[in-house]
């Protein structure tokens, strides 16, 4: 069964500050928001969806629980409305930490509003402060746990390389997602947007954008932390349809498959823990059932940087199904 999110995009409705790196209008695509378009943007989407597929309909882009009431309460009606069709199973919302309440938590529950995301983006308060995101850590936590007591499955969206982070500190926000009890998260290497005050800071020399090599690093490291904490993650970086290839992207560490890279890094790490006595062997490496391309590498960069580094004559790869997540085991036999 695939699962399928029906995303409704709400550019920046309800939400008064403006974060450094965000321009809304422009990652989404959408200008304004139209809510007579609501409904054939849900239907165009069921067209395509199979027998067998779970739908959700996704209310994202925009902080969902802090846009007018009354839109709000629509959106939720007109979702609603598929649900008891048996036409989506459930609905889903990104919203600020800042933005939930008791008072949001029940109005959520009288829908079948199963998944709430959080853009927790850092649990850092001078990077939260330097990219002006008008909250505090500490609405993370009471956002997560009020949430989590209305019976919501909450998921943590997070940045790498904001203005001021250092590695540790996205390591800790990817720690305290998993202490706080998220089941999903999200993670987005921070790119520079035209129009965007940190594309000013860029153009000031006061804020120097991630390398692509230093982004697949830290977000790897990342990826470890929720993986190993078993945070399901959903998506690294802005998909393809967010305008990454337009003029509106400026700088930063833009690849159309720096998910993929970033999960490459850690098998490349875990096999490299493994590859003593490999000089000169011909090595057989195990991994994860749907794993050997993201073992080899882009472009097999792993597998030639591996028989380069160590030594090796021969490597190649295999699946195991004994193995889950990063996992590896290896067998090294000398010629």
């Amino acid at each position: 069964m695939r699962h399928i999110n029906i995303p409704v995009f709400i550019p920046h409705l309800g939400c008064p500050h403006a974060c450094v790196f965000c321009n809304q209008r422009v990652i989404s695509g959408t200008e304004r928001f139209d809510f007579d378009s609501v409904r054939d943007i849900i239907e165009t989407s069921l067209s395509t969806v199979g027998d067998g597929d779970e739908a959700e309909i996704a209310f994202f882009g925009g902080s969902f629980t802090g846009i007018d009431r009354d839109l709000m309460i629509r959106l939720l009606d007109l979702a609603e409305e598929y649900v008891k069709k048996g036409k989506v199973k459930s609905i889903r919302c990104s919203t600020r930490p800042d933005y939930i309440n008791d008072e949001i938590v029940d109005v959520l529950s009288r829908y079948s509003v199963g998944t709430v995301e959080l853009g927790i983006q850092s649990m850092s308060e001078p990077v939260l402060s330097r990219s002006k995101r008008g909250h505090a850590p500490e609405d993370s936590v009471r956002a997560c746990a009020l949430l989590r007591a209305g019976g919501f499955t909450v998921g943590g969206q997070m940045m790498t390389g904001l203005p001021g982070a250092a590695y540790e500190d996205e390591l800790e926000c990817a720690r305290a997602i998993v202490e706080l009890g998220c089941a999903e998260a999200r993670v987005y290497p921070t790119l520079v947007f035209s129009g965007t005050e940190l594309e000013a800071m860029m153009c000031c020399g006061s804020y120097a954008p991630m390398t692509l090599d230093d982004a697949v690093l830290r977000t790897a490291g990342v990826l470890r932390v929720l993986k190993s904490g078993g945070v399901k993650v959903l998506r690294v970086g802005l998909c393809e349809s967010e305008n990454l290839h337009s003029s509106r992207f400026s700088a930063g560490p833009n690849h159309p498959a720096i998910g993929e890279l970033c999960e490459s890094r850690i098998f490349y790490e875990n096999i490299s823990a493994q590859m003593n006595g490999a000089s000169g062997a011909d090595v057989t490496v195990y991994v994860p059932k749907g794993s050997v391309s993201k073992a080899v590498g882009h472009k097999r960069e792993n597998a030639e940087k591996l028989k380069k580094e160590y030594k090796i004559h021969a490597i190649c790869f295999r699946e195991l199904d004994e193995l889950a997540g990063y996992d590896v085991k290896t067998e090294i036999k000398r010629r």
